[in-house]
């Protein structure tokens, strides 16, 4: 690899996957931008996370999530050449981790305040960046379509990071507790 920059995008032009010139804002970049943001903000959340379960699935959704950025950086006829598409198998797998996750830990009836714990809490980061990608993947279907199956699958990733985040708080609300009764337990066998 040569060096980092190339300065080609010093006035504001970028080259899409497929090879076009764009904007640096174009809607295309802006929508692969935000995923490029979620996609560190789950690698964040990989990294922080004790939780032996939710790794493997948050490099899986990262791997989803290249695909859809090639998908975006890429012209119509390029992106049908494309080796993965994002297609309705893939949401319903985050549905299936959805409905798994909640039958465990059933949702909550009231907003909540994310920060619990490190990871729950960069899951709900990364849950509000998800949202913030799937509107400006609005915006490049309504002006180019054929994304639509991309933009169900961010619909879904963001409820199923929201109940990852959940989950891991309530993990930690029982550990907390089990810590509690188990201290209390050594200090009744002390006296």
């Amino acid at each position: 690899m040569g060096k980092i920059y190339t300065r080609k995008g010093d006035l504001g032009v970028s080259s899409l996957f497929s090879g076009e010139k764009v904007p640096k804002d174009d809607i295309r970049l802006e929508a692969y931008g935000a995923l490029d943001e979620l996609q560190a903000q789950l690698g964040m959340a990989r990294a922080l996370t004790s939780n032996q379960e939710l790794r493997p699935i948050l490099a899986e959704i990262q791997r989803d999530i290249s695909a859809a950025c090639a998908e975006l950086a890429s012209s119509p006829e390029v992106r049908a050449r494309l080796p993965r598409h994002l297609d309705a198998s893939d949401t319903q797998r985050l549905e299936g981790y959805i409905d798994s996750f909640t039958a465990r830990y059933p949702l909550p009836r009231n907003f909540i305040v994310p920060g619990r714990t490190a990871d729950s809490a960069v899951l709900h980061v990364a849950r509000t960046v998800c949202r913030r990608a799937e509107r400006q993947i609005v915006a490049v279907n309504r002006e180019m379509g054929g994304y639509d199956e991309v933009l169900v699958y961010f619909n879904r990733l963001s409820d199923l990071l929201f109940t990852l985040a959940w989950s891991l708080e309530v993990m930690a609300v029982v550990d907390d507790a089990v810590r509690e009764v188990l201290s209390s337990a050594l200090k009744c066998e002390q006296l």
